[in-house]
């Protein structure tokens, strides 16, 4: 004959460490201030390479000219290899990967994942604005070469081309990383993503209208912005008030 009363009830033990973190509180909040200090620490780098750029620092200058040099001595003798850059370049530029990006969010929001779709556009339109204000701020100029194999017009850091093209990264990652259930899905994606950024990056240091630190400048950026908007959009998403109308993408 059980000893308790109509009023007692059974305490529970408190939960696990392991079920604390499927909570979905808990599990909000890590990736918050993961997305959160993944921002901080791609930005901080980001600021002390524009801080180099700004105060024309000679070990970094050194490095840009060297190796735009190097490429451009190879650009002049090999020029199968400028029309692939110069191919890879034009397909990956920033507006096409903004139209790609738009019609992504229109899938998205076809497929009823409309505030995954808001923040792709935010993503991008975040680092469509970011990108040219900071070239007009630094106001660096593109190399000058005697000889070049391709023209650009504007300020060089950052690059546009690899901003926009770690923004386009960090969006397949987001969006389609949640649908890759077997290893090999993931490996893919996940090459895809670096090959996209990577070469779009070097195409244009190979190009010659790009220094080095232009390219590694557009890639920090666009990570932060990334990582910006991902927390904001965490946020957002569960924020009180707006997750009782939110749909699961």
């Amino acid at each position: 004959m059980s000893t308790r009363g109509p009023h007692m009830t059974a305490r529970r033990p408190p939960p696990s460490w392991g079920r604390r973190r499927l909570d979905p509180e808990h599990s909000l909040g890590l990736r918050l201030t993961l997305a959160t200090v993944a921002a901080f620490v791609v930005l901080v780098p980001f600021a002390a390479l524009a801080a180099l750029v700004l105060g024309d620092w000679p070990p970094l200058h050194r490095l840009d000219t060297a190796v735009t040099d190097a490429l451009h001595t190879y650009a002049l003798t090999h020029p199968g290899w400028v029309r692939l850059m110069s191919i890879w370049t034009d397909v990956f530029a920033p507006m096409p990967l903004r139209a790609a990006a738009l019609l992504l969010a229109v899938w998205l929001v076809r497929r009823g994942a409309r505030r995954l779709a808001l923040w792709v556009a935010v993503t991008m339109l975040v680092g469509g604005v970011l990108g040219p204000l900071l070239k007009l701020l630094v106001g660096r100029d593109r190399p000058d070469l005697l000889d070049p194999v391709a023209r650009a017009t504007g300020y060089a850091f950052p690059s546009g081309h690899a901003l926009n093209a770690a923004l386009a990264a960090g969006v397949l990652l987001v969006v389609f990383l949640p649908y890759a259930r077997r290893p090999a899905q993931r490996v893919t994606l996940w090459l895809v993503a670096l090959l996209v950024a990577v070469l779009t990056g070097v195409s244009r240091i190979a190009l010659g209208v790009h220094w080095t630190s232009d390219v590694v400048g557009g890639w920090l950026l666009g990570a932060a912005v990334v990582a910006a908007t991902s927390a904001a959009f965490t946020v957002w998403r569960h924020a009180p008030g707006t997750a009782a109308r939110s749909t699961r993408p």
